[in-house]
């Protein structure tokens, strides 16, 4: 039996996370499962005619910010001095010491690498060199076909990112996230409108291959004309790709501690429906100067050229080595995340431990479900490549939330192909829950 009748739509923003980034969701991941982890570091990693047949990532937590923004649930500091700065650097690289000689990893190379934060820009350029090539001697680059360095547009001066652009950094990610300059202060932003125009004229000058700007709907006090405003000097600068999140609220942010000291259930953002017609909006004025919506999140000028190399293997089951601070990976069948806290962090590797909080071996069905949903926010996917990976027909797992995106008018079925529309596309990570399992829709996804 079907239904038209769409599930129930979230209109104010309240707390929690929204954003569907791995599965099963890491509320499930647990402490008694490290074991099952380490043992997977011991069994080298799975041929196919001799050769890896699973691609390899690494990413790099740095934790730094010149402050924290309201909106910010990772895991960053505002405190930390010179000295204990250093010795995480130090401790990123003992820990991937300790990862290379290991015969899950041991003589392979990444093929995309990511430094997330945290601001990875907040590094001086003599720590980046001493860090990257340190990483560089455990595992070398030549083979990486993407190099990912996120940075905030006010930490940036031309020494840094020729500094940046010399370490092999393919991909600039600048965090820009708004161009008024009252919203970025009042969400706590760090930088201001002409550090952006600055930090990105040098950047271009210095032909960085892949340039993307980090935009989002929904912030404290944006309004139709700021945000207009905004996605038109977006548009201006003709970045190589544009990724424009929809403002959540998750617990650990600055936000909800306000909203729970004041008692109140809705956070002062936008509701869904309008950061849904923002977004909207943005990939509209971007779609008349010839960007491609490629994902729920971003817009590229040139899809032949911009891959996103490390979301596509994050998305499809590659294994992502994850170092840092709260940062996490899957390795050989098992995810894992590091301790969330800085000093249980620092312990564990100076105590040449491997610093891992928790983890979890999700089963086949698990891992087929995780990576449908992911890709499924690329727009679409192809049954054949599950069918042949999986050895699962997808349109026959997932037949009943299938139906029922295809009655609420979302997806669409053709010739081998699942699609999803811009208006399903525009609210994916919504509808992404209709494939969990039942007994991983309860609870926090975090």
């Amino acid at each position: 039996m079907t239904t038209t009748t769409t599930p129930p739509i979230r209109h104010e923003t309240t707390a929690g996370n929204y954003f569907v980034a791995n599965y099963p969701p890491f509320a499930f991941w647990k402490k008694e499962a490290v074991p099952e982890f380490l043992d997977a570091l011991n069994r080298p990693p799975s041929t196919l005619n001799h050769q890896p047949s699973t691609p390899l990532g690494l990413y790099t937590h740095i934790p730094f910010c010149r402050k924290r923004c309201h909106f910010c649930y990772f895991r960053v500091y505002t405190d930390k001095d010179a000295q204990q700065i250093r010795g995480y650097i130090d401790a990123l690289l003992k820990e991937l010491t300790v990862y290379a000689a290991k015969p899950a990893i041991a003589g392979r190379k990444p093929k995309f690498i990511y430094f997330g934060g945290g601001t990875p820009s907040y590094l001086s350029p003599d720590q980046l060199k001493f860090l990257t090539d340190g990483m560089k001697r455990l595992l070398p680059w030549d083979e990486a076909g993407e190099v990912t360095f996120e940075a905030e547009p006010g930490t940036l001066t031309d020494h840094k990112l020729q500094a940046i652009r010399d370490l092999g950094v393919t991909r600039l990610s600048l965090g820009i996230e708004h161009f008024d300059d009252h919203v970025l202060e009042i969400n706590g932003r760090a930088h201001r409108s002409k550090e952006i125009e600055r930090a990105y004229a040098f950047a271009r000058e210095i032909d960085f291959p892949q340039i993307n700007i980090d935009l989002i709907a929904g912030m404290v006090e944006e309004t139709d004309d700021k945000w207009r405003d905004t996605v038109a000097k977006a548009v201006a600068l003709r970045p190589d790709s544009v990724t424009i999140y929809q403002m959540e609220v998750p617990y650990n942010t600055g936000i909800y501690q306000q909203m729970k000291t004041e008692g109140k259930l809705v956070a002062p953002v936008a509701d869904w429906e309008t950061k849904r017609a923002w977004v909207d909006y943005a990939y509209r004025e971007f779609e008349k100067v010839g960007y491609t919506v490629t994902s729920g999140t971003t817009v590229v000028r040139d899809p032949e050229k911009v891959k996103f190399e490390y979301r596509h293997g994050l998305f499809s089951g590659a294994d992502i080595l994850s170092i840092g601070v709260a940062s996490f990976g899957h390795l050989n069948g098992v995810h894992y995340q590091n301790d969330h806290d800085f000093a249980p962090y620092m312990d564990a590797v100076n105590a040449g431990q491997l610093p891992v909080h928790r983890a979890l071996t999700p089963t086949a069905d698990e891992c087929l479900i995780r990576e449908f949903i992911l890709l499924l926010k690329l727009g679409r996917v192809q049954v054949d490549y599950f069918t042949a990976k999986f050895g699962v027909n997808p349109r026959q797992r997932f037949a009943e939330p299938l139906q029922r995106l295809v009655d609420w008018g979302f997806v669409t079925q053709h010739n081998g192909t699942i699609s999803i529309n811009r208006e399903g596309l525009l609210q994916v990570d919504r509808l992404l829950h209709e494939f969990f399992l039942p007994e991983h829709n309860t609870g926090r996804y975090a």
